[in-house]
Formats: structure tokens, sequence, C-alpha cells
């Protein structure tokens, strides 16, 4: 189970995605080769082997970074894995690197720097949903019930639900 990241290139005017007018549409992220140098750039650790997708692992934390294999880059999301808040570091500098923003899929507002999101919230979410057992997990989307999905599961009002390009080479 993750706690996801997107990062996208959404204009510094708008203060939270309720901002957004309706049928906005963001733009591509950047061109493939850029991508993967920003990613080294801001973190040079980042194993980037795959063709789509890329691991950076921390002392108690671990990111998958979903980067897809269309050029150019449409949204590069993290899976992130672990515990504490050391990983935020690494996200705004991710982010910082890619020119992007930081979307907490889990709440479905921006994650600034100094401030948690729902990262916290998460991680008790997880705890509660890994020690139920099977079959007794509460339901929902993570601690915010939706995050950016819509009604039902799906996309929310800016498509931003399940922003992913594939699923995750890793269970958990």
């Amino acid at each position: 189970m993750s706690w996801d990241v997107l990062l996208l290139p959404v204009p510094a005017r708008f203060g939270s995605l309720a901002g957004l007018p309706d049928g906005w549409s963001p733009g591509p992220v950047g061109g493939r080769d850029r991508v993967l140098a920003a990613v080294r750039q801001a973190a040079p650790e980042t194993d980037l082997s795959g063709p789509s997708w890329g691991l950076l692992t921390g002392p108690a934390w671990s990111v998958e970074l979903n980067i897809g294999e269309q050029d150019p880059v449409e949204s590069v999301m993290l899976h992130v894995r672990g515990g504490g808040d050391g990983v935020l570091p690494v996200i705004h500098r991710l982010a910082a690197a890619l020119g992007r923003r930081a979307i907490d899929c889990s709440g479905g507002e921006f994650l600034t720097e100094g401030d948690t999101g729902n990262r916290h919230a998460f991680q008790e979410f997880r705890d509660r949903v890994l020690a139920d057992p099977p079959g007794t997990a509460p339901h929902g989307n993570g601690p915010g019930g939706r995050g950016l999905r819509g009604p039902g599961g799906g996309p929310g009002r800016h498509g931003l639900g399940g922003a992913a390009p594939a699923r995750s080479r890793h269970a958990g």
C-alpha cells in the first residue's frame, strides 16, 4: 500500500485543485530525456534502469517513480512506501527539479514545503488496514475517503483520479 504523490505542471496561480477551471487539463511534464535528467539531478541515487519506472530507497522509505513510456512524459506519480517524514524533502526536490507541483493524492491538495499533507493520516490508515484481519479493513481510497477520485472511484472533475499511467510493479 503506497501513499501516492502526483507531480504535475499546475500553474502557481492556482492555490488549490478546487480553483482549477472546469475542463482544465495539464500539459506534459516534459520530454523524456529532460525528465530523466532532472530526476538524476534531484536524486542521483535513483535507479532509472527500467524503461518506465524508477526506484529510490531511503533509510525508512522507498519511492517508485512511475514515469511511463510516453515522450513527452504526461505525469510522474510517486508511490511512497515506509514510514517517517524523511521522504518529504526528496519529494520537494523532485518536484522543484521538474518545475512541477506535488499533489497529495490521499487528500487532493498541493503538498508544500514544511507541510506533511495527509502523510501522517495515510500512515495511520495504512497501519490500521494492515493490522485488521482479512475482510475487515475499512473501505475508501485512503484516509480522506476519495482523494482525487470522483463518485464511484472514477476520475474527479479534472480527470486527475487514477492519473498514474500504469500499475505499480510491486505489491504492497
